[in-house]
């Protein structure tokens, strides 16, 4: 079922998103060759914590981290660990969510380690760019979850890249997945209508080959099938009276 959140409760996710987003600028300030992704975690941790919040990762469904941290062809779903050290020219991967009053916040972005190639940045820049376009079908009136997904994919699939179809975009409160299901592929003009009071993640999950992906033998890391890049890019969204709104961009 889905949960429609009034303008308290909208208010009081956008604490979660604040402190979410804040914890993943704690992380970009880290990245640097020679770190580990366990360091990064732990800082998120403390951070989110700082604040009063829960990290919102930790422990769910046995997850053993605070943040999903995924290196170059990861997609998603990282296990941050002492021996898993940054180099230039990685792009990281680093998925943060925080829980307060009541609520999850839930957000993601790629970076780049030192210098990275010309390929990387601009993957990163289209994942980047192919959000922003759903977040133009979210201001068409009477909008529904497949102008999210088509904006998503028309955009990639036109620079050359291909979207994941195992893994999409959710609902997001309470819970930290809620319905309903925001794929990242899609027909334009059908699905659910959109209405005011939703709360969803976006997240496009981006390949710079084909879109297959395969899980990992530690039950977690998804990784491309063909050992493409892959960048990920997520915010929070409120749907509101006066349009999308961000609870998770700092």
């Amino acid at each position: 079922m889905i949960q429609v959140k009034n303008p308290d409760q909208i208010k009081a996710m956008r604490v979660a998103g604040r402190i979410t987003g804040e914890a993943i600028l704690v992380a970009q300030e880290m990245i640097r060759e020679g770190v580990t992704t366990k360091q990064i975690d732990d800082r998120i941790r403390q951070y989110i914590e700082k604040c009063g919040a829960k990290p919102s990762f930790l422990g769910y469904a046995g997850f053993p981290g605070s943040a999903c941290i995924s290196i170059n062809d990861e997609v998603i779903h990282g296990i941050p660990s002492a021996k898993r050290y940054l180099h230039e020219g990685d792009i990281v991967k680093i998925d943060v969510g925080a829980y307060i009053g009541g609520f999850h916040g839930d957000s993601a972005n790629t970076f780049g380690v030192g210098k990275i190639s010309d390929d990387a940045q601009r993957l990163i820049d289209v994942t980047r760019q192919s959000f922003e376009m759903a977040i133009r079908a979210l201001e068409v009136p009477n909008a529904r979850i497949g102008d999210i997904g088509n904006a998503i994919q028309t955009h990639v699939e036109k620079n050359g890249y291909s979207v994941v179809r195992q893994y999409i975009g959710h609902g997001v409160g309470h819970e930290l997945h809620e319905q309903p299901d925001v794929p990242n592929f899609g027909i334009a003009g059908r699905g659910l209508r959109l209405t005011k009071g939703m709360t969803i993640a976006i997240e496009p999950m981006v390949n710079a080959g084909a879109y297959q992906v395969r899980q990992c033998a530690d039950g977690w890391t998804v990784v491309t099938a063909d050992g493409s890049l892959s960048a990920h890019y997520e915010h929070s969204v409120a749907l509101t009276e006066e349009g999308p709104i961000l609870l998770t961009k700092v």
